[in-house]
């Protein structure tokens, strides 16, 4: 049946209303002993993402506090404590005594210790050890993404996502379009058959790049790379793995499959400076998927260059576009709009995101995105190692990799993975040259 567009306002009207629900979604009646109990909250890495994060959980619920904080450095957390404090501090949600402020590589056991709830949002090489941390002590989850660097932790991700399922514990992973409007709708329609069946698409994140933090004399070579995190593999894991992730996750999601190769191309044109540590400037990857789908992925970090953060997608009847503008189209195969969907009520799937958890713990419902955030991760590692390497990079290779790039229980006194050669540059893979597996 062909669907028209005002078949699909409506039924996307009907999915932000909350009248159709998930499975997943649904109440199973269950006894809950956290129905009633005041949790407690422990926020581990204080940097924009996880004060954000921290400051959406306490809106989330109203039988909750922050207890407890913990980051590498003590700057960092302080600004994120006053910043929360004052917004809080008259609400009975703030709860953070000065004795519960831990600072340093192992404060985030301190902190997961004292709460029920935890945001995990160091960068995100930390993420499969925190992870594991609060997963073994029975805490439930949010924890942004990428939620790994390597696929040693995708393993360690993937081993406690099981045994979160096994606890009954709750995990949310910082995915947030799957818990937007735009792309819910536009979902639900090509599960109707608005579009035929997914044959390939297109995902883009193009921009003109992130912060750089410059180097100051004071700093040892570990607190300069922790400080400027988004340009060192082991921390960060490159920015088709840090901001791609998003627009690759839905193409899997969209897909309902995961990719069995990827082959691409990439480089730093723009980029280059010392501060712009081990990265590339621009990625682009074509996944092979098991249906034989094919998404070309592409990033770009390149100032004065065309943006676009999106996806489209082509179908046998016809094509749907969504981008992070909240909006949605599908289209026929002669070009003619069949359906639109465009947020204007405001919602916030970052918000939406941490309302979902709470709300999943207090009725105890099914809520667990660990293993889809960990396979997800692994497709942009992938994308990583066809761009570094030049190499065509199957699933199961990839999953067999070794290599770790985060040294366990680091310190202080830890030699960082890389360093700088003797000009001050650090070693830039080459493809047809650097071996990834």
């Amino acid at each position: 049946m062909k669907n028209t567009r005002r078949d699909f306002v409506k039924r996307s009207t009907m999915a932000s209303a909350g009248l159709v629900l998930t499975p997943s979604l649904e109440s199973k009646g269950m006894f809950n002993i956290f129905n009633e109990k005041k949790l407690k909250v422990a926020l581990v890495g204080c940097g924009g993402r996880g004060s954000g994060a921290a400051n959406q959980a306490l809106q989330a619920d109203e039988n909750i506090e922050l207890v407890a904080m913990a980051d590498a450095f003590e700057d960092r957390l302080t600004e994120s404590y006053n910043n929360l404090y004052e917004k809080y501090k008259d609400t009975g949600k703030f709860s953070v005594q000065e004795k519960n402020k831990f600072v340093g590589f192992d404060g985030y056991k301190k902190a997961i210790d004292l709460a029920d709830v935890v945001i995990l949002a160091t960068p995100p090489g930390f993420r499969p050890a925190h992870f594991a941390y609060a997963i073994e002590n029975g805490k439930h989850v949010f924890m942004e993404k990428p939620v790994a660097t390597d696929v040693p932790g995708i393993q360690k991700v993937l081993k406690y996502a099981r045994e979160a399922k096994d606890k009954n514990l709750k995990v949310v992973v910082g995915l947030q379009r799957r818990y937007q409007e735009n792309y819910l709708a536009a979902l639900e329609e090509i599960k109707k058959g608005a579009v035929g069946k997914l044959v390939g698409g297109q995902v883009y994140w193009n921009s003109a790049g992130v912060w750089v933090r410059p180097r100051k004399p004071e700093y040892t070579e570990l607190e300069y790379q922790m400080r400027n995190w988004y340009y060192f593999n082991w921390l960060c894991g490159d920015h088709i793995l840090e901001q791609h992730i998003h627009n690759i996750d839905v193409a899997n999601w969209f897909l309902d499959e995961f990719p069995v190769s990827a082959q691409g191309m990439g480089g730093r044109q723009v980029r280059t400076g010392k501060d712009h540590g081990e990265i590339f400037d621009h990625h682009f990857v074509e996944f092979t998927y098991p249906s034989g789908a094919v998404i070309s992925s592409q990033c770009r970090h390149q100032p004065g260059t065309y943006n676009r953060v999106a996806e489209q997608f082509q179908g046998t009847k016809g094509f749907v576009s969504t981008n992070d503008a909240a909006a949605a189209f599908l289209y026929d195969l002669e070009g003619n709009e069949i359906g639109r969907f465009e947020n204007t009520s405001g919602h916030n799937p970052y918000q939406e995101e941490h309302n979902r958890l709470f709300k999943a713990i207090r009725e105890n419902t099914e809520l667990n995105n660990a293993e889809y955030g960990a396979k997800s991760t692994l497709t942009a590692i992938m994308g990583r190692m066809a761009t570094y390497s030049g190499e065509v990079i199957k699933w199961e290779d990839a999953m067999q990799s070794t290599l770790q790039l985060v040294p366990d229980d680091m310190t202080w006194d830890t030699p960082p993975p890389v360093l700088p050669k003797a000009d001050g540059f650090y070693e830039i893979p080459t493809p047809g040259k650097t071996k990834v597996l």
